[in-house]
């Protein structure tokens, strides 16, 4: 069946007393929509959450899981957003005397705004879900970024046990024989003046000439290591820290890609689904016409 171009008489001008939106046949879509959108989210977290590991030797990486995650966010607009739309199309009241282009536009804006009021609705269920995702990206971004540039500084005290770089400061002053007497014996104060340097250096991103000089002369004076060996055991020391912040670095350079990719590709599948929801309600309010045709009245 195909639409007349017209059927209403040449010259004249009609103008119909009731709107032209059917809002019942709208928020039917919409809620269709939000049901299916809520449904294959779960879905979604149940397979997100079965790939992924907190073991970095197991599980899927992040880059898999934010490629995974906005491929999954498309299928759940097509889906959701083009049900959603036939479903406006299919249940809107007929029109008569309309052009069938108008017809055509009235239909995919149906869909439009059934889609339209869909989002509206799965944001104010799940909100917190997508802030949270978005969010937990940035948090982790200056989280990371913070312990890059200062790594154990909310640890500052001058109790080197409970101290972040307490591992640190063992491994410059580790006696060269077993048995020699350990640092930190009462009234010594050598692991305290370690962690404040090394504390320093993080925060200021640099081991200055006199506090290398320093903790050289201290270490090998602790250890019993010659001042070749004191001094290598410092570079090594040093090199780990340096290897933390690079590896705390990107790690939040990761996060920030990955929260930038979930959300671009979250715009990218609304507006994929919009215009799904169009197509499908254009296609339903045809087949409506066409059924509507052809069945006795």
């Amino acid at each position: 069946m195909t639409y007349p171009d017209s059927t209403v008489p040449a010259g004249t001008t009609t103008e119909s007393s009731s709107s032209a939106v059917s809002w019942g046949a709208i928020i039917a879509g919409a809620v269709a929509a939000s049901a299916i959108t809520i449904v294959l989210s779960l879905v979604g977290s149940g397979i997100g959450l079965g790939v992924a590991s907190p073991f970095s030797s197991t599980g899927s990486s992040v880059a898999t899981f934010a490629v995974g995650a906005a491929i999954w966010l498309i299928i759940v607009q097509w889906a959701s957003a083009g049900i959603g739309g036939y479903i406006a199309g299919r249940l809107r009241t007929k029109w008569t005397g309309v052009n069938r282009d108008e017809v055509f536009f009235r239909d995919t804006a149906h869909g439009v705004l059934a889609w339209a009021l869909a989002t509206l609705i799965v944001v104010g269920a799940l909100g917190s879900v997508v802030s949270s995702t978005i969010g937990a990206g940035v948090q982790a971004t200056a989280t990371l970024t913070a312990g890059a540039t200062a790594a154990g500084a909310a640890a500052a005290s001058s109790d080197a046990g409970s101290n972040a770089t307490s591992y640190f400061v063992d491994s410059l002053l580790r006696p060269a024989s077993p048995g020699t007497a350990p640092a930190g014996t009462a009234g010594d104060d050598t692991a305290g003046q370690v962690s404040r340097i090394l504390l320093n250096s993080a925060t200021s991103g640099a081991l200055s000439d006199g506090d290398r000089a320093y903790l050289d002369q201290l270490v090998a004076s602790k250890t019993g290591l010659s001042e070749a060996d004191a001094k290598a055991r410092v570079d090594g020391v040093l090199k780990s820290i340096d290897d933390a912040k690079i590896a705390a670095t990107k790690a939040a350079e990761t996060a920030r890609k990955t929260s930038a990719t979930v959300a671009l590709f979250g715009a990218l599948s609304l507006l994929i689904g919009g215009f799904v929801a169009g197509v499908g309600a254009a296609l339903g309010g045809r087949q409506r016409d066409e059924v509507d045709g052809v069945l006795p009245a």
